[in-house]
């Protein structure tokens, strides 16, 4: 249903058994397994889908390798569980992703698990090849028989310059293992909310809507469009709001004190030589600092991240130009000999990881493990959704439904860890497969073979709903990246309510630094007329896009 149809339906019919507040991947998990059992969920956000922390990932699903370190052995056994079936049942958006490790010492750093055991250490030794051996040979195990990705291998200074010429020649070893690579998280979070409302009508999801409070025994709900108050009455919330919990539990009487934010930052840089220097590789690494940082290839350009710092109001989460100068000096650790200029950053983005509250020593040694706090106002049960990551998102939804399922006393009656999301429904098996569907579906709509090639890369099998002889594809005139097709698809079906949530979440040519004035108006012109905009609106969407570009990712267009 439309957002209009939503809020109409939920006037008329105000009871729902579970509402979700929060709509990034914690919430998706949560409102997806809850529709596949029949609880009537809504979910809502007071901002579009995937915009909060969701939106700031390192783009990794991955096990978490680090955290072995740490000694959250169940955290990483499910996190490497859930990241093979990230890669099985979103094989269009998570990809099998190779990383290496420069090493630069062989004994270093055998004593850090049991020093941070004893809480003796605030700064670990530099991780040596013994160590990280050892480590990936855990990481391996826990992938079991289902090898959905290869094991790991080692390579000695030799073999390490020969596979990489450019890099860092005091390196002694280099280990690759696998882990996968999300070029599109945003988009894969609206796909799972999107398939969780399509499949079920029980379930509900509105973006903009946000929560106000509690009024005797009903909810209060904002349009965050319109300014509208709308009450219902539902027996649960689920509090996913990330970073946001303790504010959304304190609009609705709760005094908590259940998360301890960090900041996560990134740039984007196009610098060729770097992305050829890694090719298809992440780079993880441990900096001269001890933080454990990355270089990830994302399409032409190279993600360079992350900080871990505190941070006490998520909404003020950004960039700082002392992040940027760490971003860009990092390279020089295992790439000397390319330089990154900031003229090179196309964009720039930050978020807080919801972490649960804890007195520690360094933001390192938090556990990243995540965990289900239970309040209670008047009749409602709240659940608090501290924690969790990307990878683990089906997993803590799945545990979450639990509790509501047994407060409801409802038997579950489906699982979800075999659903195909999305565009990796009916997905080929097989790269020749895929090359047949790609090759068949462009004969049988008269497209061009390379345009459908790489609109399937995009979104997978969906790339058939907006294919067809009657509409021929074709590029934008300002843009050689978009089609008018997908365009007004994501404009018709995916519940769009402003112009960024096309650029930021639906597509990446944000991210890429692709957006310029001329297509900002072609894209809205485009949008504008199947959304029904007139020309004053289209223009308020544009400036808006220009503001929440310079805003939060310091980019002008």
């Amino acid at each position: 249903m439309r957002r209009e149809e939503i809020i109409g339906f939920i006037k008329k019919h105000p009871e729902v058994d579970a509402l979700v507040v929060g709509a990034g991947i914690n919430g998706a998990g949560a409102f997806m397994d809850l529709a596949a059992n029949g609880v009537k969920t809504l979910l809502i956000d007071r901002g579009d889908f995937c915009s909060g922390t969701s939106a700031t990932s390192s783009h990794m699903a991955h096990g978490g390798i680090r955290y072995l370190e740490n000694g959250e052995f169940r955290l990483v056994r499910e996190a490497v569980t859930e990241r093979n079936r990230m890669i099985q049942n979103s094989p269009h958006m998570v990809k099998p992703l190779p990383t290496v490790i420069p090493i630069f010492k062989f004994w270093s750093g055998l004593l850090n698990a049991p020093f941070k055991f004893l809480n003796l250490l605030d700064k670990p030794a530099e991780r040596g090849a013994l160590v990280i051996k050892i480590g990936l040979i855990f990481y391996d195990s826990f992938t079991g028989k289902n090898r959905t990705v290869p094991a790991h291998k080692f390579f000695n200074r030799v073999e390490s310059l020969k596979r990489y010429p450019l890099l860092n020649k005091e390196v002694k070893y280099t280990a690759e293992y696998y882990d996968g690579l999300m070029l599109s998280p945003e988009r894969l979070n609206t796909e799972i909310i999107l398939d969780a409302e399509k499949d079920h009508t029980n379930a509900m999801a509105l973006n903009y809507v946000s929560l106000d409070g509690v009024d005797g025994g009903q909810v209060v709900l904002v349009d965050e469009e319109t300014g509208e108050k709308i009450k219902i009455q539902t027996k649960i919330i689920i509090n996913a709001a990330g970073p946001w919990i303790d504010s959304v539990n304190q609009r609705l009487g709760v005094k908590s004190k259940y998360i301890l934010g960090t900041k996560g930052s990134h740039i984007i840089v196009k610098n060729p030589v770097l992305k050829e220097a890694i090719g298809n590789r992440e780079f993880f690494f441990e900096n001269k600092d001890g933080r454990i940082v990355l270089l990830l290839p994302f399409f032409d350009k190279v993600i360079i991240g992350t900080s871990d710092l505190p941070i006490s109001n998520p909404d003020e989460a950004k960039c700082s130009p002392e992040e940027e100068t760490y971003f860009i000096d990092l390279v020089k650790r295992v790439f000397p000999e390319i330089p990154i200029t900031p003229d090179q950053i196309v964009f720039r983005f930050s978020g807080v990881r919801p972490l649960e509250y804890q007195e520690t020593k360094t933001t390192g040694q938090i556990t990243r493990d995540h965990s289900i706090k239970i309040d209670k106002v008047n009749e409602i049960e709240i659940y608090s959704m501290v924690g969790g990551k990307w990878t683990s998102y089906r997993a803590f939804g799945e545990q979450i439904a639990d509790k509501v399922m047994q407060r409801l006393e409802i038997t579950r009656k489906a699982n979800t860890s075999d659903v195909r999301i999305g565009g990796g429904k009916n997905y080929p098996a097989s790269e020749e497969k895929k090359s047949l569907f790609v090759k068949r579906l462009a004969e049988e709509t008269g497209s061009d073979l390379q345009m459908v090639d790489l609109l399937f890369e995009r979104y997978g099998t969906v790339v058939n709903e907006f294919l067809s002889k009657q509409q021929p594809l074709g590029y934008l005139k300002s843009n050689k990246i978009l089609t008018v097709n997908e365009l007004r698809y994501i404009a018709e079906k995916e519940k769009l309510v402003h112009l960024d949530d096309l650029l930021l979440r639906r597509s990446s040519i944000g991210w890429l630094g692709q957006v310029d004035a001329d297509s900002l108006v072609e894209i809205v012109d485009i949008v504008g007329e199947v959304l029904g905009w007139n020309k004053n609106k289209r223009e308020q969407e544009i400036q808006r896009v220009k503001e929440i570009f310079r805003k939060n990712h310091t980019v002008e267009i």
